[in-house]
């Protein structure tokens, strides 16, 4: 029978094997980083060889012109997964920390949804508020009207303003009003 020895006590085989295998685990626990992800010097693109956080910007821009920006934090185990999770976003920046996607949205705002109006705002350009015109919170701009040949009814609606909630609320009023747009500017 074979026995190993450590300090002064003598153990037989199975014994130390028993004895140096959890503190083998052990060591090679302790010295494992806890997040690593490595720069391909080849590609400049990041390898994930382990757990890695990233913060995720994720930026959408609507059809109004309004863009929002959520921050998450993402727990990367496989960058081939992470990249397929966000297919559907484009790439706009990218460092060791963060990433940064944006995505077109084929669709008004939610802002513009609950409190947006279209109206007129100085110089007679057809624009979009949040909340009545009167309030004078413009989000975005159009084009200029021939105000002159707007019907007295057009004219006193986008006075008081016109409320907006839909894709196609928001697309109709712009294409109604085109035709009043000043093309002599």
């Amino acid at each position: 029978m074979l026995a190993v020895t450590v300090g002064p006590v003598k153990l037989h085989k199975k014994k130390a094997i028993l004895f140096l295998l959890p503190l083998l685990c052990l060591v090679l626990f302790i010295s494992q980083p806890e997040s690593v992800a490595e720069e391909n010097d080849d590609t400049g693109a990041y390898q994930v060889t382990g757990p890695l956080t990233m913060e995720v910007v994720l930026q959408r821009e609507y059809l109004d012109g309004e863009i929002s920006e959520e921050t998450v934090e993402e727990v990367i185990w496989s960058m081939e997964d992470f990249w397929s999770f966000y297919s559907d976003w484009q790439l706009v920046g990218q460092s060791a920390e963060q990433v940064v996607f944006k995505q077109e949205v084929n669709d008004i705002s939610p802002l513009l949804k609950l409190n947006g109006y279209f109206g007129l705002s100085e110089g007679g350009t057809l624009s979009i508020f949040n909340g009545r015109p009167e309030d004078n919170e413009v989000i975005q701009s159009f084009f200029q009207i021939h105000t002159d040949r707007l019907k007295s009814q057009a004219q006193s609606e986008l006075q008081k303003g016109i409320p907006v909630s839909t894709k196609d609320q928001y697309l109709d009023v712009i294409q109604m009003y085109e035709k009043y747009a000043k093309t002599d500017l």
